[in-house]
């Protein structure tokens, strides 16, 4: 077996099913087994995406045991040589899983790749690729140093973006939305570790896998993320990301100095408290409704998701929303929305 696909989904059924659908494609040409990890969805998720895909293995959870401990029970299943981590609001290009793969076979080096991720406007995500957040990176980052000085060496280390987003690098870390391993490495390293609900166990994998004789690789080969789709409306998910943040110093850092300790850990908890209460602010003063200049509808009748991811990639901008069609399959699927939905008043591509 070359490829095993585990992906761990709650409450994103529509998004799953274009996933779904667009890994499909992309693994035409390669010997491929794919897990669905389902944490307790309460949308139907199994029901209505079962008789759709039957090659797929689906795992039911009883409870939602969060992103770790799932995507552990499926890699304790999986008989591929290269095991890929991906989030259920993602959709690949039809040659990515080739390219990456590809890129694994001639590089031994290896131990885990990443690509470079589009959000649903086409705009780049920086935590494509990352830099492994020391103290001085979190503390650019929490400060806000990072953003204000992207392209810094000395300021802009977490996300690497004095780095080239359209050439092949050696970074630090990668994102768990896409993180494609090499078994022997995760038989070295060890799996992701249970005590990182979501968040940051992409990080702590990537940091052991450098530790094992590995390197991580950026590729720019570009997939769309939607990004939080599951959590995005969901407050408790910035305790997690936070709580995260304190997992990683104190498993990795745990002879620090007793003042930068609890400088991060403080730092870490306001950071936590400012970002809830940014988002429960912007959720009361928001009307519900999102308005851009301009929606344009790809229709996968016409055009390939290759083509289509190019297509963002190249005319990227926050006020223009993407949407996704699927004729034989009913739905549309964009930025802010999974659904059955027309796609009458839109520009078709």
């Amino acid at each position: 077996m070359k490829l095993s696909i585990i992906i761990v989904n709650y409450n994103v059924k529509y998004y799953l099913e274009q996933c779904l659908d667009s890994v499909l494609k992309s693994a035409h040409n390669q010997d491929t087994e794919i897990f669905v990890v389902d944490n307790h969805s309460s949308d139907g998720s199994l029901e209505y995406l079962i008789p759709k895909f039957p090659t797929v293995r689906f795992i039911n959870n009883q409870e939602n045991v969060g992103f770790s401990t799932a995507n552990n029970q499926a890699i304790a299943q999986a008989q591929g040589e290269y095991i890929l981590l991906l989030n259920p609001d993602t959709a690949l290009g039809e040659n990515t899983l080739t390219q990456v793969c590809r890129f694994m076979d001639n590089n031994k080096r290896a131990g885990a790749v990443g690509v470079k991720m589009l959000d649903g406007f086409g705009q780049f995500l920086p935590e494509s690729k990352r830099g492994f957040p020391s103290p001085w990176h979190s503390f650019t980052k929490m400060s806000g140093l990072s953003k204000l000085f992207p392209r810094s060496k000395v300021f802009g280390g977490y996300h690497l973006g004095y780095l080239d987003e359209n050439e092949t690098h050696e970074v630090g870390a990668l994102a768990g939305a896409f993180m494609m391993l090499r078994r022997e490495t995760i038989e070295k390293s060890g799996s992701l570790d249970n005590r990182f609900f979501m968040y940051g166990e992409d990080i702590d994998l990537s940091y052991r896998i450098n530790q094992a004789g590995y390197a991580n690789f950026y590729l720019p080969c570009p997939i769309i993320h939607y990004k939080g789709e599951s959590t995005r409306k969901d407050i408790r998910y910035v305790k997690h990301f936070y709580a995260a943040m304190l997992i990683f110093f104190d498993k990795h850092y745990p002879h620090s100095n007793r003042l930068l300790k609890w400088t991060i850990r403080l730092a870490i908890i306001l950071t936590g408290f400012m970002s809830a209460a940014r988002k429960i602010l912007a959720r009361s003063h928001s009307d519900g409704k999102q308005r851009y200049k301009k929606e344009v509808v790809f229709n996968l009748q016409h055009i390939s998701y290759e083509r289509l991811i190019d297509e963002m990639d190249k005319h990227t901008g926050k006020n223009t929303l993407f949407k996704i069609y699927h004729p034989d399959r009913g739905i549309v699927v964009s930025a802010n929305d999974g659904t059955k939905l027309s796609t009458k008043n839109n520009e078709n591509a």
